[in-house]
């Protein structure tokens, strides 16, 4: 017999067969009294603080209600079409259930769902204990989120038998792969690696029982939801329903608030939100574990964590763990170890799994602090050239205290500090690094655009009655910098980035060079009160950012004026990838002229920059590696083949030895150049020889002060 007793065990004890059974017990989880009052205040408040101002009508219901449904089952694999059916009744009828303070329906739903996991998990126990050949040519579709559910038990059987069974293989060559992995190593590395396996003091699990184990874990976490949990849903649904930003907190959420809508440090660095049962990471925060950790395994954005350990202990899977348990069992006491296994961005698939172990700490403010340094760049005629690259990682600044006052701390003012010696040590251009910067504080994105800009405005800002633009502030009368100006981007830099990015882009100040896009996030949120504790709150997006030129941040953030891609741009990270995300839209181009015109020599840099990458090897080795991600981020199935399977496996391995060597290459390289950035001091050389190298004047016709002086005779107020 294949089967382990754990596994006959288990099925015996969860074997519950008839829907009924289950929904019986299930029956207890009913509302509380008060939570028809929380509704009918959502209803209330929701449409009137949205920036669309949009009304809680049948259209917002059908979007809530394919909202609850997914939130649920979002891979369309649990339920079966006949219970979607049974569902629809309610698809246009929630607006009106939501404001008569009627929220029964998610109880419904849950019941149906938790009596499709039990049925589920007693499947997988029989068709582990059945065993798997690996010869047959099958394919397993693995991206599922569009496709329709199961039209019936038969169905279902099937496509959870290739559920299993990809999970099985995937098990059985990721060992194969380890042991040669091993086998190649020297002695004393294998050596070492086994000891380490050793140390752990785990008992080596079957593939059955480590599958049984996170299918039976699902159904626990599910069998112990609480009636808060799901009005968490429901009305979370009915917020996400205007935007995938919007959200209702129940008083537990709200606990977590610095978890959830902050997307606290976490002990080790690293921001998250709940997708497909898993915690992904949204962003690496500068300064934490994560960002220190330097080795080839480290976290980076779109990887899915999926287990947690504790020091040596065994891993504990998260999966279908709502985010604020998972984030609860990352954090820990600073100095303790925590152990993450982790589905990697690059291979979304799960074909591929990683493991990454972490001492936890707090994020430390001179680390994500702005840093400069200047690099000697030799050119064609062995001469030299002197450039400064800064780096932000963040847009930090105290809010309570006064400039003067000990303990404040600013972004800009450490930025012009920076400025200041690259002036000083008298550099030809500088670049300004906003990759992975996820924003931060708008007074000080502001201010920052004014140490490059001497006047004018650096942003817009639309509000549900209003359009303000906030002008750079008058803290000098003189640019901080006034050479040539590359400013770098990707897909994790977002809002704040984008304002600062899209502003020097619209002045004609700096060449952006990067991925397609920024991230795409334009809008701002707002934390909303519905009473008493008890009642939670809402999160609700009130404003939206727009350009100088008029157009929005959102969705399509800030184009890069050459494009050399990260590992991140063929990845789904960014505000388009949202489900319900708020469209792009325009306002009027607010009244700005112009400092400076780099924009007209784009099309020579890009030509200089192209001919120089055609001919770099390491850049082709790593347009390979960011071509295989996008291709395998594109893919919707897998063979479930033995040997067509562990090529594709061997070829991903392969890949991350690729990855390991550009990584090695860098190190060796001063330890901080990537092949982006070495480009991007090309692009910069190169702007510094087209432009010949000139500052910016002091006063031109980009000057508001002195267009105004000339033409009414007085300077603007």
């Amino acid at each position: 017999m294949r089967m382990c007793a754990f596994l006959a065990a288990a099925c015996v004890c969860a074997g519950i067969s008839a829907p009924q059974a289950a929904g019986e017990t299930a029956e207890a989880l009913v509302p509380e009294k008060h939570y028809g009052e929380i509704a009918q205040k959502l209803s209330r408040v929701l449409p009137s603080a949205h920036l669309l101002q949009t009304a809680l009508d049948d259209g917002i219901s059908q979007k809530a209600w394919t909202n609850l449904v997914n939130s649920f089952d979002p891979d369309h694999s649990y339920f079966l079409q006949s219970d979607i059916d049974a569902f629809t009744n309610m698809a246009s009828r929630i607006d009106d259930a939501v404001k008569a303070g009627d929220v029964a329906f998610p109880y419904d739903v849950y019941r149906v769902f938790r009596v499709r996991v039990e049925e589920r998990f007693c499947f997988v126990t029989n068709v582990l204990e059945k065993g798997f050949t690996f010869t047959e040519d099958e394919r397993y579709i693995w991206k599922r989120k569009d496709l329709p559910w199961p039209a019936d038990r038969a169905e279902q059987d099937e496509l959870w038998r290739k559920r299993v069974k990809n999970e099985y293989l995937v098990h059985l060559i990721s060992k194969e792969i380890e042991k040669a992995s091993a086998t190649n190593l020297p002695p004393a590395a294998a050596s070492n690696l086994l000891a380490a396996a050793a140390s752990t003091n785990a008992p080596v699990e079957t593939p059955e029982s480590l599958i049984a184990k996170r299918y039976k874990q699902f159904m626990i976490v599910i069998q112990d939801m609480d009636a808060e949990a799901i009005l968490q849903r429901y009305l979370g649904s009915v917020a996400t329903a205007y935007d995938p930003h919007s959200d209702y907190l129940s008083p537990m959420r709200k606990e977590d608030f610095d978890i959830d809508m902050n997307l606290s440090l976490c002990g080790i660095g690293a921001q998250l939100r709940s997708e497909d049962g898993m915690a992904r990471i949204t962003e690496i925060i500068s300064g934490g574990p994560a960002d220190r950790d330097k080795r080839d395994i480290r976290l980076i954005p779109g990887d899915k964590i999926i287990g947690v350990g504790q020091g040596d202990g065994p891993i504990e899977d998260i999966v279908h763990l709502p985010l604020n348990k998972a984030v609860r069992k990352i954090r820990g006491e600073k100095g303790t170890k925590v152990v993450l296994n982790v589905i990697p961005a690059s291979d979304p698939t799960g074909t591929t799994t990683k493991r990454v172990d972490l001492i936890r700490d707090e994020v430390k403010l001179e680390e994500q602090a702005a840093t400069g340094r200047v690099v000697r760049v030799t050119l064609k005629d062995g001469t030299a050239r002197h450039l400064g690259v800064l780096r932000l990682p963040t847009f930090y600044g105290t809010m309570d205290k006064r400039p003067n006052q000990e303990g404040f701390r600013s972004a800009t003012m450490d930025v012009a500090k920076i400025i200041a010696r690259f002036n000083d040590q008298n550099v030809s251009g500088m670049i300004l690094d906003l990759r992975n910067n996820g924003g931060g504080s708008l007074r000080e994105a502001i201010s920052l655009v004014g140490l490059f800009v001497r006047s004018g405005p650096a942003v817009q800002v639309r509000e549900p009655r209003q359009i303000m633009v906030l002008p750079v502030p008058n803290m000098d009368s003189a640019m901080a910098f006034r050479r040539p100006v590359v400013v770098m981007v990707n897909r994790a830099s977002a809002s704040a980035s984008e304002i600062v990015a899209g502003a020097l882009q619209d002045y004609g100040r700096a060449v952006l060079v990067g991925d397609t896009q920024s991230h795409g996030k334009g809008t701002v949120q707002t934390v909303i009160p519905l009473g008493a504790e008890r009642m939670g709150s809402l999160k609700v997006t009130t404003a939206s950012f727009y350009r100088i030129n008029g157009a929005s941040t959102q969705r399509k953030g800030v184009a890069s004026d050459i494009v050399i891609p990260s590992l991140l741009d063929g990845l789904d990270i960014g505000e388009d990838k949202l489900p319900g995300a708020l469209p792009w839209t325009q306002v009027e181009e607010a009244l700005f002229i112009r400092v400076a015109d780099v924009a007209k020599f784009v099309p020579q840099l890009k030509e200089l920059s192209a001919r120089r990458l055609s001919t770099n090897t390491r850049y082709a080795h790593y347009c390979s590696m960011a071509r295989h991600v996008q291709e395998v981020n594109n893919k919707i199935d897998v063979s479930l083949e033995m040997n067509e399977r562990r090529k594709v496996m061997k070829a991903e391995n392969e890949v991350r030895k690729l990855e390991d060597e550009e990584l090695e290459a860098a190190r060796k390289n001063g330890g901080e150049e990537d092949v982006v950035l070495d480009e991007a001091f090309n692009i910069l050389s190169d702007l510094i020889d087209l432009s010949g190298g000139g500052e910016v004047p002091m006063e031109t016709e980009g000057d508001l002060r002195t267009r105004m002086m000339r033409i009414f005779g007085r300077e603007l107020p």
